[in-house]
């Protein structure tokens, strides 16, 4: 895990920077083909059907090809999807492609999420996964700022060749990493990393019985401590999921049309406010996994992160003044490093390792059934009222995903007790 981590985050920097630059661009994009609200919030809810459609087949594609060869398969179907944005002529073809990209952009999730559930443990896992999204919010901080400087200079279909450059540079990157063992009971197992002076386990079967070995050891350690393990409740956790991902699909589809038509902004400021929000997240997600993994209560986090969320949304819905819309964006970066570092540590410390990776693309794949919604919804909004009832709309998803994880997190406490 360790060896291959610098590059799990280098192919998420690469990957989040390109998506970051096509982001606010985008919907600047397609509306030069003249097209209706409605005709917008379809192409967009493509994207979200496409990463409804994507995240059990990628769980699968990882059990069977293993991690090397599943990220490749999706890192090349987002360069096909980028560069076919910027020959695309009709709004038909610009909704295939969103339907690819959603489906590639689900794919890398549930993977990269998946290798570190099972190459971590309750100790380090929201560490790794703080890393993840810090390498992440790197992407986030680079993306906008090249993309709104090239949207001064160039054509804005320019961007989108640059994002499928980027997506082949971290095909290269996943080139270098280090093979899994391959197990036919349970699909991809990890290597074990050895102690100082331990030899490496000659066969995979060996190293397979050495993991389920200290797998035995680690839950008798846990039954020692009054620790076991608590299931997932599957339903509870989409439907947490679903909330969370439906309120970020509405504020990255709309933010930009916001800040241009509301406040006035201009491309480039619109696209620095992603930029900050990456910088909060660079920074601040391996503090917080390290708290999530520190402080045990992950739902804690996540309700805390949701909350981050709603403040940056209340600040920008208040003044058009970059300064504070920045500070809030900031704020908005930290929670949601908050969010995803604890919510999939939460997942890989409640999951067996065999299906860990099924669950977690049950669980990516069903929120984003909200993803593919919600900006429809948000477009019904738009056309009939105005942006600001978007956003409001966009509070009230985030107030009801903390309220239901207040009473999981109650009913997950009880259980613990």
């Amino acid at each position: 895990m360790r060896r291959n981590l610098p590059l799990l985050m280098s192919v998420c920097f690469l990957s989040q920077m390109g998506g970051f630059m096509i982001l606010p661009l985008f919907p600047l994009y397609i509306d030069q083909f003249g097209l209706s609200g409605w005709e917008m919030g379809l192409i967009f809810g493509m994207f979200y059907l496409g990463k409804v459609a994507g995240g059990i087949p990628a769980s699968a594609l990882y059990r069977l090809a293993g991690a090397k060869m599943s990220l490749a398969l999706m890192l090349l179907m987002l360069a096909i999807c980028t560069a076919g944005f910027a020959i695309a002529t009709t709004s038909m073809l610009l909704g295939v492609l969103r339907l690819m990209q959603g489906i590639a952009s689900t794919g890398l999730t549930v993977i990269v999420r998946s290798i570190i559930s099972d190459g971590g443990n309750r100790d380090n896992r929201g560490l790794y996964n703080g890393y993840i999204s810090s390498s992440e919010g790197g992407g986030m901080i680079l993306g906008p700022v090249i993309s709104g400087w090239l949207a001064l200079h160039v054509p804005l279909s320019v961007p989108f060749w640059l994002v499928a450059c980027c997506c082949l540079i971290a095909m290269v990157a996943v080139m270098a990493m280090q093979n899994e063992v391959e197990h036919k009971s349970s699909g991809i197992i990890p290597i074990p990393e050895m102690k100082d002076g331990e030899a490496l386990a000659s066969t995979p079967a060996d190293q397979a019985f050495r993991q389920e070995e200290t797998a035995q050891e680690r839950t008798s350690m846990n039954k020692k401590s009054g620790t076991d393990p608590i299931p997932v409740p599957l339903t509870g956790y989409i439907t947490v999921h679903v909330l969370e991902m439906s309120a970020y699909a509405v504020f990255l589809t709309y933010f930009a049309l916001y800040a241009t038509q509301i406040m006035q902004w201009d491309a480039f400021s619109a696209s620095l406010a992603f930029t900050v929000a990456g910088i909060s997240t660079l920074s601040a997600a391996p503090f917080v996994g390290i708290l999530s993994d520190r402080l045990g209560d992950r739902l804690l986090l996540c309700m805390l992160g949701m909350f981050l969320i709603g403040v940056e949304v209340v600040v920008f819905l208040s003044t058009s003044a970059h300064l504070w819309v920045y500070i809030g964006m900031f704020i908005g970066g930290i929670g949601g490093a908050c969010y995803m570092d604890s919510f999939f540590a939460h997942i890989g410390d409640h999951t067996p390792a065999a299906n860990r990776s099924a669950i977690i693309g049950k669980i990516v794949s069903s929120a984003e059934i909200g993803s593919m919604v919600s900006p429809l919804i948000a477009a019904l909004l738009m056309e009939t009222s105005s942006l600001y009832a978007v956003f409001i709309f966009n509070l009230l998803l985030i107030a009801a995903a903390i309220a239901v994880q207040a009473i999981m997190r109650s009913r997950y406490r009880m259980k613990e007790r």
